[in-house]
This record gives C-alpha cells, sequence and structure tokens, in this order.
C-alpha cells in the first residue's frame, strides 16, 4: 500500500497524494527506533495535531522541507521515527493546533447561536456531523435543480411560470441548509468527533454553496422583459464579488491562522429566508417595483454588496492581517508567501471576464444560467486547495492547474478560432470541470478518511489493519 501510494506521489506530483504519503510514512514509523527520545502529546483538548519534516543543514540549523503539514488525530503518534526520513539526518516536529475560528457578529452571537443550541440537541448522537454538512449541501442542490426546471435562462420571474410553492420550498431549504452547516460543528463537538475532514468537508461545501446560494437567488429579481432588475452581467458581476469574499475569509486564515467569520454570512441568510417568504406570500412582483427613491431592490442590493466588500470586508481582512503582524503572528514571512493563494482566483476572474466581454456569440447571454454555475465550479476547485493549505499550514500552489485549460478555451473562443463551435465547447469544458471537481472531493476524503481511520458519513471507527 505504502509503495503505490508513493509511485502515485511522483508521477502526479499533486497535495492531495503528498498527504497521503506523509501519513503513511509516520503510521509506520511507529515500528521503527532509531534511539531518539520521546515526542511529548498534544495539550488536553487539542483536536488535531500537525507534524512537520526538517532536514539539518551543513551549518547545524534545521530548515523545513517543501510540502504539506499532515493532519492526524491527536495521540495517533507517540515518538520513534521514519526510516526514510532518518536516513536523511530528518527530524519530526510536533506543533499543536486547533480549529481557531471567531465569530463577533451580533446577529450571531445574541439570536442565532441560542437558536442552533437548542436545535443541535434534537439531532441523534449516532448522526454524523458530515452527514448534517452534506444534507444542507444536497438541499441547496435540488432548489437549485427546481428553479433550473421551471426558470433555465433566468427569464421566469415576475411571469405565472414559477409555482408558488418552489418559492416555500426555497425558503425551507435555505433555511435548512443554514441550519444544518450552523450546527454541524456544534454537534462533532458534541459527539466528541471532530476531525481535520470535518473542516475540509465543511469549507470545500461551503465554497460551492456560496453560488448556489446566489444563482438560486437570482430566479427572484432577475430582470424580466422590459422592467428593471439584474442583468446577465450585473448577475455576473454580483456572484463575482459574493465569491471574492468568500476567498478573503480564508485567505486571511491562511496568513493569521485565525478564522474570522464574516458578518455578511448571517445577514445574508437571514435575508434570503426572509426574501423567499415574502415573495411566497406577497408575490415575485414586488422586486420588480421601486423601494425608496425610484431605485429598485436588485440595484439596491448590488450596491449594498459592492459597499460592504469595500469598506467593511476587505478593511477588516486587512485590519486583522496587520493585527497579526504587529503580534508577530503571521504564518506567512514574505509578501510574496502571503498573496500567493490569491494568485489563482485573480487570474480566474480575470479570463471569465475577458471571456464575457470579448466573446463572439456572448455566451454569458445565451447560456446565462450554465455560465455563472461555471463560475461557482471553478471558484470551489480553486478554493478547496486554498483551504487544504491554510489548514495544513503549507505553501499555496502558485498556479492551479485549471487556469490553462481554461485559458486556451477562453483564447480559443475570443479570438474566432471556435467559431459557431464556441456554445458547445463551453459545455463540454464545464461537464469536464464538474466532473474533475467531485472526482476530487470524492478522493481526497476517502484517503483522508482511511488515514484517519473514520468514515465519512458514520460514527464508527474503521478496523485498525
Amino acid at each position: 500500500m505504502h509503495m503505490k501510494y508513493k509511485k502515485w506521489f511522483k508521477r502526479k506530483n499533486s497535495l492531495t497524494a503528498s498527504f497521503v504519503l506523509l501519513v503513511q510514512r509516520l503510521l509506520r514509523a511507529r515500528s521503527c527506533s532509531r534511539g531518539q527520545p520521546e515526542l511529548q502529546e498534544p495539550k488536553a483538548g487539542l483536536q488535531h495535531v500537525a507534524v512537520a519534516v526538517c532536514h539539518r543543514t551543513a551549518a547545524g540549523g534545521l530548515r523545513p522541507i517543501p510540502g504539506p503539514i499532515v493532519l492526524l488525530k491527536k495521540g495517533i503518534f507517540r515518538g520513534g521515527c521514519d526510516k526514510g526520513i532518518c536516513s536523511k539526518c530528518g527530524r519530526l516536529l510536533y506543533k499543536a493546533m486547533k480549529y481557531n475560528a471567531v465569530d463577533t457578529n451580533p446577529l450571531s452571537m445574541y439570536v442565532m447561536q441560542h437558536l442552533w443550541n437548542r436545535i443541535v440537541k434534537i439531532v441523534p448522537l449516532w448522526i454524523a456531523p458530515n452527514l448534517l454538512t452534506f444534507s444542507g449541501f444536497l438541499l441547496l442542490l435540488i432548489n437549485y435543480f427546481v428553479l433550473c426546471f421551471y426558470d433555465w435562462d433566468y427569464t421566469a420571474s415576475g411571469s405565472e411560470l414559477i409555482p408558488n410553492w418552489v418559492w416555500w420550498f426555497a425558503a425551507f431549504s435555505t433555511f435548512s441548509a443554514y441550519a444544518l452547516d450552523s450546527i454541524d460543528g456544534k454537534h462533532a463537538r458534541r459527539t466528541q468527533s471532530s476531525s481535520p475532514l470535518g473542516e475540509l468537508f465543511d469549507h470545500g461545501l461551503d465554497s460551492w454553496a456560496t453560488s448556489l446560494f446566489t444563482l438560486s437567488w437570482f430566479s427572484v429579481c432577475v430582470s424580466p422583459v422590459d422592467s428593471p432588475g439584474f442583468s446577465e452581467h450585473k448577475m455576473f458581476l454580483l456572484l463575482s464579488i459574493i465569491l471574492l469574499n468568500f476567498m478573503l475569509s480564508h485567505w486571511e486564515k491562511y496568513n493569521t491562522g485565525v478564522l474570522f467569520l464574516p458578518w455578511g454570512y448571517d445577514l445574508s441568510q437571514v435575508m434570503l429566508v426572509g426574501g423567499y417568504l415574502l415573495t411566497a406570500i406577497v408575490g415575485v412582483e414586488i422586486w420588480h417595483k421601486p423601494l425608496v427613491f425610484g431605485y429598485y431592490a436588485p440595484s439596491v442590493t448590488l450596491a449594498l454588496v459592492i459597499a460592504c466588500s469595500i469598506f467593511l470586508s476587505l478593511p477588516q481582512t486587512m485590519y486583522n492581517i496587520y493585527t497579526a503582524y504587529q503580534k508577530k503572528t503571521l504564518k506567512k514571512d514574505s509578501l510574496y508567501e502571503a498573496l500567493l493563494p490569491l494568485v489563482s482566483p485573480t487570474l480566474l476572474f480575470s479570463l471569465l471576464t475577458i471571456w464575457v466581454t470579448l466573446s463572439p456569440c456572448d455566451i454569458l447571454i445565451k447560456q446565462p444560467r450554465l455560465f455563472l454555475f461555471m463560475v461557482g465550479v471553478a471558484f470551489s476547485s480553486v478554493a478547496c486547495r486554498v483551504i487544504i493549505c491554510q489548514m495544513s499550514n503549507t505553501r499555496s500552489e502558485s498556479f492551479h492547474s485549471l487556469l490553462f485549460p481554461l485559458a486556451l478555451v477562453v483564447f480559443a473562443a475570443v479570438t474566432g478560432l471556435l467559431g459557431k463551435l464556441e456554445e458547445s465547447a463551453f459545455m463540454a469544458f464545464t461537464a469536464l470541470l464538474t466532473l474533475a471537481h467531485v472526482h476530487y472531493g470524492v478522493c481526497v476524503g476517502r484517503q483522508l478518511s482511511q488515514h484517519l481511520n473514520i468514515y465519512i458519513f458514520s460514527m464508527k471507527k474503521r478496523a485498525q489493519e
């Protein structure tokens, strides 16, 4: 088994493969003793152990080996060393690590947390926390597909084509997903089943769910014929801003080690649920009438999102990073290392903007729902890599492999090489991208669950090999 993963790692050279290979080494090290002193266990209460490998330099100092740090369960390794590492004068350094998040949102602290504390007590103890997370995500997907069926091209808003029960279901699914995402961590601590896999599973699905929340809401307030509202380009702009705000939170944790939960999350979820309920009771026409001073709800929404991003989210992120710099607690030593996670998202949205602007067949106008869905999947694929790096305190990759085929498709489209095949090429790229992203998530989940000896959707422990 170890040789199989080792060969695979050399061939693929991927972040996930290095996770698996290093875990294998550490587990095999339990049977190897080379005279090194036994290492201390982490302090009580800490959830995970991060393991780093260092080599002794010629001057006698230690330098870290480039590569990921592996997250392990508490107490899985007590001492000794790995034969392969010892042959290179290696040393294992243990650092205590725990999930570190800060929530200062008054709505969350004084209202929602009390509700979640009551709801989590209803959940049976035999239900796995990841099952709660995945159930909420599935509800979002079902709601999104229902809206796709009735409003594929975002033209049914304001008409009788969308039944009223769809908005009731949208409110139910949105609130359920919000609640399940909020109580999964509480349930994990309640059942003492917290794990790195759960954290990665939660944040990875959040990176995809963020776009699903937004795309579903567009069916409410998109522009019907001859009335103000969200145009296709405004939808693309709004979705891009929301996704970049999500990336800012994890980029902040990548540099500070602390996830400062954004204020906008709880507020946006409550507003979405309230908006769906209002639509179900009053009718979708309410969103196509002027609110105040002749401004319509879509325009007000876009202005609020842009204002909150510029004057709230970005300044708060920079302040937290500056505070960590003043306290000398930054995880990265150089500006280059600190900015690496932003390279791929910046290139991604730059390529997508070029495609939207210069597309000969106006791909966003022709396929608005599918194009925006592709944007969400592509972003989630990039964000998941950043999340793994910030969890394991490793260096982020400079360029996501997704960017190369995307750049080729965009170049062929805007230069006219694809001609009438642009729409077909776009659909094929979207399908392959979605399959690749799902495959990546399944592989990471299975590999981590095997090496942590846990099941993803069950509280049972795996049998020790």
